[in-house]
């Protein structure tokens, strides 16, 4: 079927070719006329590559014009046909390196295809992608909770590590979105101050939540741009610490409490819990004690939230699913070359995975709930909603340390 497909293909573009030759000349082959418009000159061999294989076509030359002669309509067909552009893309996004799909290409449909260099180019068309998704309009968005979380990639030709930091969010309404991605110097101060200036500046609204990991970096650059709003140290981490902490045989009753204080009615509760928690463990125990008292009151923020939310809000699994993803097509190119080879190859991933998320069912009760504790946070209020960063109050180097 596919090489009917490609045969009939052929004849099409070729009897369309040779019509447009006629027309170009005035006149059928083996007809006589005028010798102003130019003579038949042979044929030209054209390739058209395209998802069924390569099709080959003969085109039309003329001579003997003042202006040299060229197709129209093969001008605007390119090379490479777009449906094969973008089983490119998918295949690259997929996790197959260059030099795989070049050589997947060659095996299905014949010794042509396209070299390295040819699918590299195709793939840039991720960059153009991100570069809109970057710097797209973000004031739409009415968003309650965010979530931020960053990974790590090996960057070939420099021999280190930069790291991406991702930024999603769960709207009013129940829909989950991808806000921003951002290659960042892992998790530090000044590159999440970036980030995050750069969401204000594209108009998000201040959220109602945001959860992260413990990163100090990451967590002063929220303090300083929305100061208002609910910090939540993400539960994922916390209980992988925790269990690092404590020994494996006590670890299933220590954790047993623990999440019975994590998942207390209220916030006062929850704090007697964990006091409890502490004073019975605190000399078995004492780095686990100390490790469940950091950051005391963002583990304990997503309380605040409604109860049915709670889940949604107090870790960042969402992310680690999609970096799971990510590592699963790019451990495949163990060393990406440069800073753009790991953003339009995670982008790529990430965003295809956040197509296939679902919305979350937040009912007509809930969403009036949200908005209540936006009012009660003065998260609306522009005098409160953020503190102005300037640069007095950024970081200064001292003298020593620039030189």
């Amino acid at each position: 079927m596919s090489s009917l497909v490609r045969l009939s293909t052929e004849r099409v573009w070729q009897e369309a070719l040779e019509e447009e030759q006629a027309e170009a000349l005035g006149r059928g082959r083996y007809e006589r006329g005028t010798s102003e418009r130019g003579y038949r000159n042979g044929y030209e061999n054209g390739t058209l590559k395209t998802a069924e294989g390569v099709m080959r076509v003969e085109a039309p030359q003329i001579r003997g014009r003042e202006e040299p002669y060229w197709s129209q309509l093969w001008s605007q067909v390119a090379n490479t046909s777009e449906v094969l552009k973008r089983l490119i893309v998918e295949m690259y996004a997929g996790g197959l390196s260059q030099r795989d799909i070049e050589f997947g290409l060659e095996k299905a449909l014949g010794p042509f295809v396209l070299s390295k260099s040819a699918v590299s180019e195709l793939t840039d068309t991720l960059s153009q992608e991100y570069e809109a998704f970057r710097t797209r309009d973000l004031s739409g968005y009415a968003v309650a909770y965010l979530f931020m979380d960053a990974v790590d990639e090996p960057l070939r030709r420099w021999g280190s590590k930069t790291g991406v930091l991702c930024v999603w969010a769960i709207c009013e309404e129940g829909r989950k979105v991808r806000l921003t991605l951002s290659t960042a110097n892992s998790e530090s101060y000044e590159s999440s101050l970036e980030v995050l200036r750069d969401l204000v500046k594209r108009g998000l609204q201040t959220p109602v939540t945001i959860t992260t990991d413990g990163a100090p970096g990451l967590t002063k650059a929220i303090d300083v741009i929305w100061p208002k709003a609910l910090r939540i140290r993400c539960w994922f981490h916390k209980m992988q610490h925790l269990q690092q902490k404590v020994p494996p045989q006590a670890w299933p009753e220590f954790k047993a409490l623990v999440m019975d204080m994590r998942d207390a009615p209220t916030v006062p509760e929850a704090e007697r819990r964990r006091q409890l928690i502490v004073n019975r463990y605190q000399r078995d125990f004492p780095a686990a004690c100390r490790c469940l008292l950091d950051d005391a009151e963002a583990s304990l923020n997503h309380l605040y939230v409604p109860q049915r939310h709670q889940p949604y809000v107090r870790t960042s699994n969402l992310a680690e699913r999609a970096f799971a993803e990510e590592r699963r097509r790019t451990k495949v190119i163990p060393h990406l070359w440069d800073e753009g080879s790991v953003t339009k190859l995670v982008f790529a991933v990430l965003i295809r995975v956040s197509e296939r998320w679902g919305k979350k069912c937040f009912s007509e009760f809930e969403q009036p709930q949200i908005r209540s504790l936006r009012r009660q946070r003065q998260l609306d209020d522009p005098t409160v909603l953020a503190t102005p960063v300037t640069a007095d109050s950024l970081p200064r180097r001292s003298a020593a340390s620039a030189a």
